[in-house]
């Protein structure tokens, strides 16, 4: 099977005046869901604009990353940031890359983790203030294996938290109770309070009319959090 054809590319810019920010997310035309920048990235993404000013020299791993325009703005804007998708899903590794070439980022590593698996990439993951996750809650039977990845995570990195976004699309949908077997909280944060309670974000047309929320997980028994 040879290399999906290219889709062109999202452009974004946060900001305005001599402190916007213009970021390029290159897309492919595949199946994989990570080679487009979906509604839920552009809302994190201007999460983190509104706070981009807490960001330079913070450790932020991207989990679920696909073309990665949440990590890739924590990037520019002074974050040591790590990408990772699937290791079973090398086309999305190789978009990951893609969208730090083109907004200036090669030295971004770009990791393959797999939800639920407790391997050498993992273990071996340095320190982290941030977790970041757009959309990772698609499909209910991730759910576990998502939340078992961000609890390792959180109980190696015990003041970190984990800044994730979702797309409403089922009010069946639900991680309260993993939440709690995981002894995880969440703190929803509500869109206006930084600005995303639109239907376009930083220039493009995202994330559109879908139903966005944001929240913030940390473990339950953390301090200072």
């Amino acid at each position: 099977m040879g290399e999906p054809r290219r889709g062109g590319a999202r452009r974004f810019r946060f900001g305005a005046g001599r402190e916007a920010l213009a970021l390029r997310i290159p897309q492919v035309l595949d199946p994989q869901y990570g080679a487009f920048v979906w509604p839920c990235a552009a809302v994190l993404a201007q999460y983190l604009w509104a706070h981009r000013g807490s960001l330079p020299g913070k450790r932020v791993l991207e989990v679920g990353a696909g073309v990665g325009l949440p990590g890739v703005l924590a990037a520019r804007c002074g974050a040591a940031v790590t990408l990772s998708d699937s290791e079973e899903l090398p086309r999305c590794l190789r978009n990951g890359r893609r969208s730090c070439r083109a907004n200036g980022l090669p030295h971004v590593p770009v990791l393959g983790l797999t939800w639920g698996r407790v391997s050498p990439a993992l273990l071996a993951l340095p320190p982290v203030d941030i977790i970041l996750g757009s959309d990772v809650f698609f499909d209910p039977k991730d759910f576990e294996d998502i939340l078992t990845t961000v609890y390792f995570l959180l109980e190696k990195n015990p003041r970190a938290q984990f800044w994730t976004t979702y797309q409403v699309r089922s009010a069946d949908w639900s991680i309260e109770a993993l939440l709690c077997k995981w002894k995880l909280k969440n703190v929803l944060v509500p869109l206006h309070s930084f600005g995303a309670d639109k239907e376009h974000l930083a220039g493009s047309s995202l994330p559109g009319r879908h139903t966005i929320e944001m929240m913030i997980i940390s473990l339950a028994s953390a301090n200072g959090t």
